[in-house]
């Protein structure tokens, strides 16, 4: 919501002398909602957003990784305010090494030319950067001090309560015997330390299992046995199967 507040009234700021931050890292454990959240932070703030993953930087011809780079923040600066979002920063931000041989002096290269065009010699204002990364541990120290990445926003996996509206909002879309409220509470309880990229994963097998046993609606049942599966994996049954014929054939 700060970053919203920046991109919607940035009149405000700069009549006070203060700069819009350049950048914020998302960091937290996968599945969390860290490209979610850059996304509804474009949404909520009304301005173009431009997303790339780290990955695409990455080529095996030299000078690729840092022309598209230039390319990302001039087309971000003809539209600015902008957002642009890097998703998997860690494939280009890692820390470097001192190894100049192959594909690590090309992200090497990569590297250099983000943090020049994050809060280099001729920047522009009005272009704020969003990176997700699960391990900001790797990142090079250049890349997270102020001026660059200013905030470092962890996003953790949610309590009981925010399990309880994540769950409210996936199962909105599943045709169930009851209204989502009834479901969404006991489902939190249920699934302790799930994130939720694992939430949606419980209401979408939940669907499959009603779905295989030719059900018309989901049920608790079909729930408890999803969570279970997530939970425990498939159920092995070759051993059983076998035992079962043993003693029958005898």
């Amino acid at each position: 919501m700060e970053f919203v507040h920046f991109l919607k009234n940035p009149k405000k700021y700069e009549e006070l002398g203060a700069k819009i931050p350049k950048g914020a890292l998302l960091a937290g454990p996968p599945g969390t909602g860290k490209t979610l959240l850059a996304k509804a932070t474009a949404g909520e703030s009304g301005v173009p957003f431009l997303c790339l993953s780290g990955s695409d930087f990455m080529e095996m011809f030299v000078g690729v990784g840092p022309s598209r780079v230039r390319n990302l923040f001039q087309e971000a600066r003809q539209c600015s305010p902008s957002i642009v979002f890097i998703d998997e920063i860690d494939a280009i931000g890692r820390a470097r090494r001192g190894s100049f041989s192959g594909a690590n002096a090309e992200r090497e290269s990569t590297l250099n030319q983000l943090l020049v065009e994050m809060d280099g010699f001729g920047t522009t204002s009005g272009v704020v950067v969003l990176a997700g990364t699960n391990r900001p541990e790797i990142l090079d120290k250049a890349l997270l001090r102020p001026g660059r990445f200013d905030r470092q926003i962890t996003i953790d996996k949610p309590d009981i309560k925010g399990r309880d509206q994540i769950f409210q909002i996936y199962l909105k879309k599943i045709k169930l015997d009851h209204e989502p409220s009834y479901y969404s509470q006991r489902l939190a309880a249920l699934t302790p330390g799930f994130a939720g990229a694992d939430i949606a994963n419980v209401c979408n097998e939940a669907a499959l299992i009603a779905a295989r046993g030719e059900g018309t609606q989901v049920t608790m049942e079909h729930f408890e046995a999803a969570i279970d599966r997530i939970i425990g994996g498939l159920e092995k049954r070759n051993k059983v199967c076998l035992f079962k014929f043993y003693i029958t054939s005898r």
